[in-house]
């Protein structure tokens, strides 16, 4: 999920003059707060989690809505406030600072995926913190199976640079959201190599299918389904569990299928995964993400 810039902001960068000066201030920024213990970024991004849903109606209707469609006790919704929060201040740390203490739980279904000589497609929803789940498997398997994702250049300038050269690191690819972009996970798949995909991302029109998620019609892409039935590839789920007072994070994986040869109903069967890791740990799901949009157009 990337932060939106304001409407004046796109304005001006739509027209081509990207605000030099305040993409420098914003690199700036990033490198300070890289330095930042990460128990110190937790506690500033659950203030601002708690600024931005005080002051902003829109993103408040949104989060409450979303969380009780789900059934989220009031306890578990106030703690998503602060988590959506920790989920935008950690990542100066994550993105250009020193490395963050990363625990793992079924890593053994990767290596067993791996001998078998599968590629690996892992799943992943809007779930604790899903850019450690990329960086973590680059740093223990990407030597010999490097990780490919689906990379959307950020749409505010002063942040498109900063995002593209913090996710270039040895063991991880980015893929552009273009049909050259597909054809790079399939390719990685093929030879062995895995691939990340956050399936509750809203696709663009004609890209997926209308399919339940916690009761509720969604937007639901079909790629996922169309790469894990595309040979021999594994499926995965997995997250990025935030431990608490900023000890660091835990990547949670889990064996998931088959799927439903009907990409269709396929897309049912990964929202219904989606749910059940979300229930694991409803606090660090991001409800503010618009999950129930109309799908944009295609380009």
């Amino acid at each position: 999920m990337k932060p939106h810039a304001p409407p004046v902001f796109r304005t001006t960068c739509a027209r081509g003059h990207p605000p030099t000066s305040l993409a420098a201030l914003v690199h700036f920024l990033f490198r300070v707060l890289s330095l930042f213990p990460l128990p110190v970024l937790h506690a500033l991004g659950w203030l601002l989690g708690w600024v931005s849903f005080l002051l902003s109606s829109r993103y408040r209707r949104r989060l409450l809505a979303h969380a009780r469609l789900a059934h989220c006790p009031t306890r578990v919704i106030w703690a998503s406030v602060g988590e959506a929060g920790k989920l935008v201040a950690e990542l100066p740390r994550l993105w250009l600072g020193r490395p963050v203490r990363v625990g793992w739980e079924g890593a053994a279904h990767i290596e067993s995926a791996q001998a078998d000589g599968a590629g690996v497609l892992f799943l992943t929803p809007h779930l604790g913190c899903f850019e450690i789940t990329a960086q973590a498997y680059a740093q223990r398997f990407g030597a010999r199976h490097p990780m490919t994702v689906l990379f959307r250049p950020a749409r505010q300038a002063a942040l498109r640079e900063l995002v593209a050269a913090a996710r270039r690191r040895p063991g991880l690819h980015a893929a552009p959201t273009t049909l050259a972009g597909v054809k790079q996970l399939i390719k990685a798949l093929k030879v062995g190599d895995a691939v990340g995909l956050l399936p509750d991302q809203v696709p663009p029109q004609g890209q997926g299918v209308w399919a339940p998620f916690f009761g509720r019609d969604a937007y639901t892409m079909t790629l996922s389904a169309r790469l894990a039935q595309g040979g021999n590839t594994q499926v995965l789920l997995s997250w990025g569990e935030r431990l608490s007072w900023g000890r660091g994070y835990l990547v949670h994986v889990r064996p998931f299928g088959p799927l439903d040869s009907d990409p269709a109903k396929a897309a049912g069967q990964i929202n219904q995964a989606m749910e059940t890791l979300v229930r694991e740990c409803p606090a660090q799901y991001l409800w503010s993400y618009d999950r129930y949009k109309s799908p944009p157009p295609a380009r």
